[in-house]
């Protein structure tokens, strides 16, 4: 009895294996949450291709990638982790493509008292006790917010009211939550639609912060590397770009017409009948 009921479990696991076996696992910055559903999304009713979204911070991936880890595409919020993996012949040579620019802003609740008008000098306000931003040792837009403070030569007078979240995504959750006073955000959160009714924001001058050059890139260890291919080619297309410009990134130069193999599956079988 106990072998046929370990047999039935192997089948069952061995049939959920395969029922995700189409999948296309995408490792992706968490400032990309609100804008990879949407392309996810478009991009299975072209194709008919599944994509499983994974998100979190860049730097995390990128060890998470070195070690082993199963992802097919990585997009990260900082172009040099996958070019990192390129030089280590980890990515998939000729495969490295900056998708976007990101931009930070300053971010309160819609119930604050505090005026976001007055840019960052408002972090030295006395009612500001805690400010959440996304941690520098590893998320790229954590670091554009400390450059930018620093910049502004308030970071060593603001450093005790920091609190850092994982990522971007949990940066946003303190301070959306009330646990922090002020944010500083990825401008792609605040304007995903889910946030526009919750708070106010204050875009933080470009020339405070390096740029936030933003990199995806197929994974050389891969068994999708063509789907991956095509998953990026579909970035590419106009209804892709207008959707990442949506939520405020900038985008470099794109293709405008959207590649042959972005055809749905169902047109090609009747092309073969």
């Amino acid at each position: 009895m106990k072998r046929i009921v370990t047999l039935l479990i192997t089948l069952l696991v061995a049939g959920a294996g395969l029922a995700h076996a189409g999948d296309l696992n995408l490792a992706a910055a968490s400032d990309l949450s609100f804008a990879m559903k949407e392309l996810a999304a478009n991009y299975q009713k072209q194709t008919g291709n599944t994509v499983k979204v994974t998100l979190g911070s860049s730097g995390n991936f990128f060890t998470q990638i070195q070690n082993g880890a199963p992802f097919d595409l990585f997009f990260a919020a900082d172009i040099d982790y996958p070019k990192k993996l390129e030089a280590a012949g980890l990515g998939e040579p000729g495969t490295l493509y900056q998708y976007a620019t990101g931009k930070i802003v300053m971010w309160v609740p819609a119930s604050s008292p505090l005026d976001v008008s007055k840019g960052l000098s408002l972090l030295l306000d006395p009612s500001v006790r805690k400010i959440s931003i996304a941690n520098p040792a590893h998320a790229p837009y954590g670091r554009a917010a400390v450059a930018a403070m620093t910049k502004q030569g308030i970071y060593d007078k603001v450093t005790g009211k920091l609190v850092f979240g994982e990522n971007i995504s949990q940066a946003t959750q303190f301070v959306e939550s009330g646990n922090a006073d002020v944010g500083i955000l990825a401008l792609s959160l605040a304007m995903a639609p889910a946030m526009a009714d919750k708070g106010r924001y204050f875009e933080v001058p470009q020339d405070l912060y390096p740029p936030i050059d933003q990199g995806a890139i197929v994974i050389k260890s891969s068994q999708k590397k063509n789907e991956a291919k095509q998953f990026l080619a579909f970035l590419k297309t106009p209804e892709s770009v207008a959707t990442m410009q949506r939520y405020g990134f900038k985008l470099p130069e794109v293709m405008s017409v959207a590649p042959k193999s972005l055809e749905k599956k169902e047109e090609k079988k009747e092309k073969k009948s």
